[in-house]
């Protein structure tokens, strides 16, 4: 059996229990409950924990303690976070707590722990995520600074919760606004500009963490009939953004059930999520706002159980070569396929060119799929992946690309979540190096050996596939067919050649 880990998220809102299969750079949980005890409701005033929270969290925590010993999770860590941390008998429940867990881990972070375990996490779901982090959860909102190659720099923690925030303006969004303005204009770090010798802070990238700012993306997806249903990676402009906070922020919580099936009771959290989000936008003024479904579990599972080191590694590029592996027939090919398409598309950037090689990795995935479904199942296989670090435009892309080396039509009705959300050139691209794929496939029979003695050039606006080798037999209806195809999908003309 896969080794398995597992951690308790307990938060001032809700507690969550998560388990991880495997020791990969992608977390795979396996098993995901969450309950809301709202532990820190009244923090602000009487200074302890909801005695109905506790009452419920003993019960709770229970049902995880036996879930995690049947599923012989090791390590298992619960984590506690801001009310816990503040409230005066937070000591006394972890005690109780630890009376039916002997021997189990809790451990109470910091503001800072807490907010560098969000950062991790954000850097485990999003490579290369360079802004400010905000993670909102029920006691506070962590703020930290993600700088160049995943350095962590600033870190501060807000009361700016979302239970804490309504008990503070008594529940009055107005109220909560001029408090929300007031603690982050207080974050001096924020306000910095390139003036200051350091790097500036204006107009970076904010990154979203935390079940109330998931909540509005969930909002905004159903408002605009967003085509692709994952939180993760789905991204804002600036002025989206703002668009979006002032429309919850006039509805409130009332009538914005009707958009998605969102809990009665966090939607009306919703709102001062909403109000914490507009602050921090007029005060960082960011490029565009992504929500980042990985935070506190996902950093805790990269520092206590992923290879070290790992975080540096490419998640796409982990988790393609892993399902050419499983999934393929072949762990060579991709690498020769990716030579053989080299000078395919012409002018192709640094992005295009990661792209291109990660499709050649997960070319051959659907190989045991059923023929009449080959193409489709291939495609909702790669646009439905869980995690492993594709934005939504690389998943759109290389769901097409696998879909067409499948030979699927352009015109399938299947491919319409590409279709709305890649640009006719990604489009045009993605059909391009599909039809090539097929073309590859069908004359290789799968084999790099075969592959080998073959090539694609462009002669002038002719692009030729090239012959040195006698093994490979293209002299065939089937062969000729599909360079062909790929001619007519790049509008040039094309011929066979060879070289002795």
């Amino acid at each position: 059996m896969p080794r398995r880990s597992a951690v308790v998220d307990l938060g001032s809102n809700s507690v969550r229990l998560v388990v991880f299969e495997g020791v990969s750079r992608n977390p795979l949980p396996i098993f995901n409950e969450k309950a809301v005890l709202r532990l820190g409701r009244g923090l602000t005033k009487t200074g302890c924990l909801n005695e109905e929270g506790v009452a419920m969290a003993k019960g709770v925590m229970r049902r995880f303690y036996s879930i995690v010993q049947a599923m012989n999770a090791d390590p298992f860590e619960i984590l506690a976070t801001a009310a816990v941390r503040e409230a005066s008998n937070g000591l006394a429940f972890i005690e109780s707590l630890q009376e039916f867990m002997p021997g189990v881990s809790i451990r109470v972070l910091s503001g800072k722990e807490e907010a560098d375990y969000s950062a991790i996490g954000v850097l485990c779901g999003i490579p290369n995520a360079q802004g400010v982090v905000a993670d909102v959860g029920g006691g506070s909102l962590e703020l930290i600074h993600l700088a160049e190659n995943g350095q962590r720099r600033e870190a501060t923690t807000l009361p700016l919760g979302i239970l804490r925030l309504s008990d503070r303006a008594e529940g009055n969004l107005e109220k909560a606004g001029r408090l929300a303005a007031q603690d982050i204009k207080s974050v001096s770090w924020l306000s910095r500009g390139k003036a200051d010798g350091l790097s500036e802070i204006r107009g970076e990238t904010l990154y979203l963490v935390g079940g109330a700012f998931r909540a509005l993306a969930k909002l905004q997806m159903a408002r605009t009939q967003y085509p692709l249903n994952i939180v993760h990676y789905y991204t804002l402009s600036r002025q989206e953004a703002c668009d979006m906070v002032e429309w919850i922020c006039r509805y409130e919580h009332r009538g914005l059930e009707c958009f998605t099936n969102i809990s009665r009771r966090r939607m009306k959290d919703v709102p001062f999520a909403a109000v914490v989000l507009q602050r921090l936008i007029q005060q960082i003024q960011p490029d565009r706002v992504v929500f980042c479904v990985d935070g506190l579990r996902e950093g805790w599972y990269m520092l206590r159980v992923a290879p070290s080191d790992c975080l540096h590694d490419d998640p796409t590029e982990v988790v393609a070569q892993e399902m050419c592996a499983r999934l393929g027939r072949s762990t060579t090919l991709p690498l020769a396929l990716r030579k053989w398409t080299d000078s395919l598309i012409r002018g192709e950037n640094e992005c295009q060119n990661h792209l291109r090689r990660l499709a050649c990795l997960l070319s051959d995935i659907g190989s045991h799929e059923h023929p009449e479904y080959r193409a489709e199942q291939t495609y909702w296989r790669i646009l439905r992946l869980q995690g492993a670090g594709f934005d939504h435009t690389a998943r759109t892309w290389l769901a097409l690309v696998l879909a067409i080396r499948y030979a699927a039509e352009k015109e399938a009705s299947f491919l319409n979540t590409s279709r709305a959300l890649l640009t006719p050139e990604q489009w045009q691209n993605a059909v391009v190096l599909g039809v090539a794929l097929r073309l590859a496939y069908f004359l290789s029979g799968g084999s790099d050996v075969l592959l080998e003695g073959t090539f694609l050039r462009w002669e002038g606006e002719e692009l030729v596939l090239g012959l040195t080798s006698d093994r490979v037999i293209v002299n065939s209806k089937g062969v000729r067919r599909r360079l062909e195809q790929l001619g007519e999908v790049l509008g040039v003309v094309t011929r066979f050649a060879v070289y002795s």
